[in-house]
C-alpha cells in the first residue's frame, strides 16, 4: 500500500524566508492553506495582528506557490467572509480576494473554499458546552437567537478535497452546510442526551453578544449568483465585487494595510478594510447587562 512521509515543520506564515526555506526543501504539489486567527473577539481587539497574519501571510503563501509552480492551492475560508461583520471576517474575505487574483495573475490553480462551524474542531461549541455540563453547569450561551452552520469534521474534510479537485483556479467554493442550528437547540439537546433537565439539573444563561459576533451567518447572498458543480453540495460563487477592482489597486491597498498594520495603526487598518471589502459592516458592542437564565 502507498505510504506518506510526514515531516512536521514549525514556521510563522508572516516570515517569508522561513517560507522560502520549506518550499525549497520540501517542494509541496498541494498546499491546502487553513492557517488564521479565528477567534472573533479577540480579533476585534487586535485588528493589526489579524490583518498581518491573515492577509499578509496568505500573500507570501501564494507568492511562494507562485514561484514555485504549486499545483493546488486550497485557502480555507469561512461564512464569516460574507458580508462580513467582523475584522475576522473581513481579513479573510480579503484573503480570497488575493487567491482569486493570484489565480487570474498566474493561471495556476488557487481556490477558496468557504464554509461554517465544524462539530468538534478546536474552539467548537460542542467540547465547550460538554465540559460546561461535567462541572454542573451552567451552559453559556451568548444569545437565544444565534444560529450557525454546522458540518462534521469527516464531511468538511472530504468535501475541501473535491473542491479542491474541481477547482480550475479563481473559484470561490461554497459548501452547502443545510440550514442554520439554533445554538441554545444544540445546547438543549447536549444536556438532555446527557440525562439531564435544563431548569432543574443545569441552567442554560445568556452572556450576551460578543465583539464581532453576528445573530445569524451567511453562505448565500441575495443577490449573487452561484453555480452548481459535479458535486451536489458544492457551488460556485460566480459574481463578486472583486471582479470590478483592478489588479493593481487591489495589491496597493492591501500593501498599504499591511505596512498600517505592521505599525500597529489600529483605526487605520480598519478604514482599509472598509475600502477593500465595501460589506464590511462592524457589528455594534456586545449586549450588556447580567447573563439571562433560560429556566
Amino acid at each position: 500500500p502507498p505510504t506518506s512521509n510526514i515531516h512536521p515543520v514549525i514556521a510563522d506564515i508572516r516570515h517569508p524566508e522561513r517560507l522560502q526555506a520549506v518550499f525549497e526543501r520540501y517542494r509541496p504539489q498541494i498546499v491546502f492553506h487553513t492557517a488564521a486567527h479565528k477567534h472573533v473577539p479577540l480579533m476585534e481587539q487586535n485588528a493589526p495582528e489579524a490583518v498581518t497574519n491573515n492577509v499578509e501571510g496568505t500573500a507570501h503563501l501564494l507568492r511562494l506557490s507562485e514561484t514555485h509552480h504549486v499545483d493546488r492551492f486550497v485557502f480555507i475560508s469561512t461564512d464569516k467572509a460574507v458580508n462580513p461583520a467582523s475584522v475576522m471576517g473581513a481579513t479573510k474575505r480579503v484573503a480570497e480576494l488575493l487567491v482569486q487574483e493570484s489565480a487570474r495573475r498566474s493561471g495556476q490553480r488557487h481556490v477558496a473554499v468557504r464554509f461554517g462551524n465544524v462539530l468538534g474542531s478546536r474552539g467548537s461549541v460542542v467540547p465547550l458546552f460538554r465540559q460546561q455540563i461535567a462541572r454542573g453547569g451552567p451552559v453559556e450561551v451568548t444569545h437565544p437567537d444565534v444560529r450557525r452552520y454546522f458540518m462534521t469534521i469527516p464531511e468538511a474534510v472530504q468535501l475541501v478535497l473535491q473542491a479542491a479537485a474541481l477547482g480550475q483556479g479563481g473559484e470561490v467554493f461554497l459548501l452547502d452546510m443545510g440550514k442554520p442550528i439554533r445554538i441554545v437547540d444544540l445546547a438543549r439537546d447536549l444536556i438532555e442526551l446527557s440525562g439531564l433537565e435544563v431548569g432543574r439539573d443545569i441552567d442554560i444563561v445568556y452572556t450576551g453578544l460578543r465583539p464581532g459576533e453576528k445573530l445569524f451567518e451567511e453562505l448565500f447572498v441575495e443577490g449573487e449568483e452561484y453555480l452548481p458543480t459535479r458535486h451536489e453540495k458544492i457551488f460556485i460563487l460566480h459574481n463578486s465585487h472583486d471582479d470590478l477592482v483592478p489588479s493593481v489597486v487591489l495589491t496597493r491597498t492591501v500593501e498599504a494595510m499591511i505596512e498600517l498594520a505592521r505599525q500597529g495603526e489600529d483605526d487605520l487598518v480598519r478604514a482599509k478594510l472598509k475600502e477593500i471589502v465595501p460589506e464590511y459592516s462592524p457589528a455594534g458592542a456586545p449586549r450588556g447587562g447580567q447573563p439571562r437564565s433560560s429556566r
